[in-house]
């Protein structure tokens, strides 16, 4: 059997930007697939994210290589395969910020905390006055305190009645219970 002919990077390169021809590419890239793994594994620090990784970049090579004037492929990949990484890291790390952004703003948002929630008390004596207090809030705030606790009508309802973001409406209530207490307690209203 005769033993397949070892082309040079720069023969391999060259032909693969004449041609497009995806063989060409993937014989390159096998050559060096075990250093970008190597890459991937040093800055990713997990096996599973480093394949994936060694998959994205030879996608990343069709449309990278065309664009850019390539002396030394190894030295290029080795860049190409880093830069990678770091931005995956970046993504991951960038994506982790607003996950606890959005825990944290959950969290305020939560309902259970009875100090701002005076109209959630059943009392007599908060009727005539929450009701004043309710009208003196600002619009969007007092359309929302309406339509949740009077109307008990869900945050999905009031942003299709009103055509708000279901954050924005969670907003108006927090604030519109928090001005609901400070009115409350304005007028010496024992809670």
């Amino acid at each position: 059997m005769k033993k397949k002919e070892q082309h040079t990077d720069d023969y391999l390169l060259q032909s693969f930007r004449e041609s497009g021809n995806l063989d060409l590419l993937g014989e390159l890239y096998n050559r060096y697939m075990h250093l970008v793994y190597g890459v991937c594994l040093k800055y990713l620090q997990d096996r599973e994210d480093s394949k994936d990784a060694v998959m994205q970049i030879f996608e990343k090579l069709i449309t990278e290589i065309p664009k850019n004037d390539i002396k030394n492929f190894k030295s290029w990949l080795y860049v190409v395969s880093k830069n990678h990484c770091l931005m995956h890291l970046r993504t991951e790390k960038t994506r982790g910020e607003q996950n606890k952004k959005f825990c944290i703003e959950q969290e305020i948002f939560m309902e259970s905390d009875e100090e701002l929630h005076p109209i959630d008390e059943d009392r007599a004596d908060l009727n005539k006055v929450l009701l004043e207090c309710i009208e003196n809030l600002k619009n969007e705030q007092q359309k929302c305190i309406q339509l949740f606790y009077l109307e008990e009508r869900s945050y999905k309802e009031i942003c299709d009645i009103l055509k708000l973001e279901e954050k924005k409406v969670k907003s108006f209530l927090q604030n519109g219970k928090r001005n609901l207490k400070i009115c409350l307690e304005s007028k010496n209203v024992r809670q």
